[in-house]
């Protein structure tokens, strides 16, 4: 019976990735078809003529035309990425200087209105964006950084998912081992950065990661914030893009799921390591 179940699972499993990749299989494909292949397929949903829409898993005839527009004629593509990049990695930045010591005050200090902190700190992670932007708005343009980039890195580097996720980590070291440091003749802050830190370390990647994840991929806060095109982050790339250019849209976007899906791999071990201790370490 457990081998039929096991048997069982295994197969949802397979059904599962194969319905989540499809998506991707599908821009992939898109990104080597021709105008016209492109056209024929995507003119029923586009054009709303109401007639069935298909997509073949290979093309027709195979092309790197996108590829190549979009590598080598397509300037506006890297100004795009390169802002993307620096928005992600200046929050991710933020979020590891700002928010560790604040994980770790909370974890490990006592002092008065902990909890109610603590408690503030978890609702305001629950708001969607919708509900927070149009007091950031405000306070964005009361200190006069509106149509910058920084629009939109400030409120990422402050956000309070990284605490969260660093709070939970830092609640799991043994208080043994503190307070053996302190016997040492350690103080608070050696203690965090000889302890805290090397211990914490897969929670901090694990909030880089999440941090890049999300800021490589947001939309509404630069939709909102930045008003000159020149500005933007990648992710507002594609939604520019119409059906006459539907190849370097599909290109763009398999370019654009490149560098998080190496982010991804290359900090998996780190990941699963945080998010484990995040929802079972007291």
């Amino acid at each position: 019976m457990q081998k039929v179940f096991r048997i069982f699972i295994r197969i949802w499993l397979i059904l599962l990735a194969a319905i989540v990749c499809l998506p991707v299989l599908l821009a992939l494909s898109g990104a080597f078809m021709q105008q016209w292949e492109l056209q024929e397929y995507l003119a029923p949903v586009l054009g709303g003529t109401g007639e069935m829409a298909g997509w073949p898993l290979l093309p027709k005839a195979p092309t790197l035309q996108p590829l190549v527009e979009l590598l080598i004629d397509s300037p506006q593509f890297f100004a795009m990425f390169w802002n993307s990049m620096k928005i992600s990695l200046c929050i991710v930045a933020g979020q590891i200087l700002f928010g560790t010591p604040a994980a770790w005050a909370l974890a490990k200090f006592q002092f008065t209105g902990k909890k109610v902190v603590l408690m503030l700190y978890i609702v305001l992670m629950l708001m969607p964006f919708q509900v927070m932007m149009l007091p950031q708005y405000l306070v964005l343009q009361k200190i006069g950084v509106l149509d910058c980039q920084a629009a939109v890195i400030l409120p990422g580097v402050f956000s309070t998912f990284p605490v969260f996720i660093m709070y939970r980590f830092f609640a799991g070291i043994p208080e043994a081992i503190l307070d053996a440091a302190r016997i040492d003749g350690a103080g608070n802050l050696q203690a965090f950065f000889s302890i805290g830190i090397p211990l914490g370390l897969p929670g901090m990647v694990s909030v880089g990661i999440l941090g890049f994840l999300e800021a490589w991929n947001m939309i509404e806060q630069p939709m909102t914030y930045l008003k000159t095109k020149s500005l933007w982050p990648l992710s507002l790339f594609l939604p520019e893009i119409g059906l006459e250019e539907a190849g370097l849209g599909f290109a763009a976007s398999i370019m654009m799921l490149l560098p998080s899906l190496f982010v991804f791999l290359s900090g998996q071990e780190y990941l699963e390591q945080g998010i484990t201790a995040a929802a079972l370490k007291e």
